[in-house]
């Protein structure tokens, strides 16, 4: 399941005539100190459903402040994001976060659960602004945690689950409202090499069983090497990393 794969990059950032995700010329600048600091200049890059993207890069590259802009929780300074045929940054306050809850999943290098909920009901969070605990939606979510294997701990707390148990628990959360695009910042950055490995294999066979869209922002040269698309974070701009094969 851990094999590399191999890459083909040379029309990585050709934006194709149909996508369900594409940014475009993205620049992002933070003020406030002697003088302006560029972060991203001209990001570009373009995915389909089914497809799958790593980024790497030095820390303080941008590659989060990049997540987070095409996750709708971060604003370019210029530039544009499209997320099936819509630019949420133009959005409303409120309407970029039902935009964000209905249609983006997100999975952080922390679990962020909840303690005092069980895993059911830290799937089930996200629901709560969209539909509600329904019938449905609690099948889904035990359905979602059968398949990562957990089905049989529906009822513990964080606090009684590994490290990568905690993580797949995340992995189904961001999923429960049937995004289709999945954002990991540094998922395996907390784990040891085994179960960093199963989050990796878990998110990767994810892509193809739900279509989702998946960028991930990963110091692992091990778990960027996995990826169909992989690219770099240097002086601003996205570089495609050369072909790799195995």
């Amino acid at each position: 399941m851990n094999q590399p794969v191999i890459r083909d990059v040379a029309m990585s950032h050709e934006l194709p005539v149909h996508h369900d995700l594409a940014v475009q010329h993205v620049t992002k600048v933070f003020n406030g100190g002697a003088e302006p600091v560029v972060v991203l200049e001209d990001a570009q890059l373009a995915l389909m459903r089914g497809e799958a993207m790593a980024i790497t890069g030095p820390s303080g590259t941008g590659k989060s402040t990049l997540l987070y802009i095409i996750g709708v929780l971060d604003e370019p300074t210029s530039g544009k994001v499209t997320l099936f045929g819509k630019e949420p940054h133009r959005m409303s306050l409120r309407e970029r976060a039902q935009f964000r809850n209905e249609q983006i999943g997100f999975v952080f290098q922390d679990h962020h659960l909840l303690p005092q909920c069980s895993v059911l009901e830290n799937v089930l969070l996200p629901t709560l602004p969209k539909d509600g605990v329904t019938a449905a939606n609690q099948e889904f979510a035990r359905r979602l945690l059968d398949r990562v294997q957990l089905g049989h701990r529906l009822k513990h707390r964080p606090a009684e689950l590994s490290g990568g148990e905690r993580q797949r628990v995340a992995v189904c959360r961001a999923l429960i409202n049937r995004p289709g695009l999945l954002l990991a910042d540094e998922p395996t950055g907390n784990l040891d090499q085994a179960s960093a490995d199963r989050v990796g294999d878990l998110l990767l066979e994810l892509v193809a069983e739900f279509q989702l869209m998946l960028i991930c922002v990963t110091h692992s040269q091990k778990l960027a090497m996995r990826f169909p698309k992989w690219d770099e974070i240097s002086g601003g701009k996205l570089i495609p990393k050369e072909a790799v094969a195995v």
